[in-house]
Order: structure tokens, then C-alpha cells, then sequence
């Protein structure tokens, strides 16, 4: 079974000098339900203000992306097991470090996800762990990474 998934990306230079360096890497990321976002390079990355510090970068996305597969994973693992989950609140961190090659990567991605749950059955924690476990290994985005990917349930 094979899905495809669609984006498109848009920049246009206007009226900036382009061959100086200074022009600004603001873009918009379109989706196919509709939304469009801003996006720029990381401000860590290039300096503002060819930066947009309010947009998002490449680096958050995917540790974003990471974060909201496993949490949709979880969501679904939880419900199967009986839980009911009231909240959800990762705060995902991604750290970005040389490699081998001398290239900037994205080395590691921590979850720190808080997940608070109500109803006649709650989880234990050793339940719990297993079922973030289990939706590491089922997300989709982190079997398609070589970044390490921690979890530490909070």
C-alpha cells in the first residue's frame, strides 16, 4: 500500500539582490487540506534579518512532525487499550550537531510528552512507557529517520 503526500513550497526573490546573499529566505509552505504556513531558515542557521524568527524553520517541522506522529500513534495505542487520555502536551526538542562528513545534522530528537489521562482504568507507568514504546515503533515519520529519537514520559 503506497500513499503519497503532496506540499508545495513558494519563494519569490521580488525586487531583492539576489548574488549579495542578503535576500530573505521567507517562503510559504502550502498544504493539500488547504492550510498555508510561513516558513524561513532557522535564525540559528542565517542570521536576521533574512530570517523570519516567527516562521517555521525545516528543523522545527521535523522535530514537529516526529512529535505529532507519536502522539497520534499513542492517542490510538491508548484508546485500544481501554485509557482515556484528556491531554496531551509534548515539548520535543531537536538537537543539531556536525557528522562524520562535517555536515550540520539533526542527531537526535527528544519527546518529552505529558499525557494525563482519566475514567475508571489508568495506566500504570510501566503501561504507559510501553505504549510510547509502541508508537515509536509504528510512527511512520520516525521509521523514515537515522536521527535518534528518545522518548522521556513525563
Amino acid at each position: 500500500m503506497a500513499h503519497q503526500y503532496t506540499t508545495e513550497v513558494v519563494w519569490n526573490r521580488g525586487d531583492q539582490i539576489f548574488s549579495d546573499n542578503k535576500y530573505s529566505r521567507a517562503h510559504l509552505l502550502k498544504f493539500d487540506g488547504g492550510i498555508e504556513v510561513q516558513g524561513s531558515s532557522s535564525p540559528l542557521v542565517v542570521p536576521l534579518p533574512y530570517s523570519v524568527e516567527n516562521a517555521i524553520d525545516p528543523e522545527e517541522a521535523f522535530i514537529s512532525s516526529l512529535s505529532s506522529c507519536h502522539m497520534l500513534w499513542f492517542l490510538s495505542i491508548a484508546v485500544k487499550h481501554g485509557f482515556v487520555v484528556d491531554s496531551y502536551h509534548d515539548n520535543a526538542v531537536g538537537v543539531m550537531t556536525m557528522n562524520e562528513r562535517k555536515k550540520l545534522w539533526v542527531s537526535e530528537v527528544t519527546l518529552n510528552p505529558f499525557v494525563v489521562f482519566s475514567g475508571a482504568k489508568i495506566p500504570a507507568q510501566e503501561d504507559i512507557l510501553r505504549m510510547h514504546d509502541e508508537a515509536h515503533e509504528e510512527c511512520f515519520i520516525a521509521n523514515s529517520v537515522k536521527s535518534a529519537v528518545r522518548i522521556v514520559s513525563q
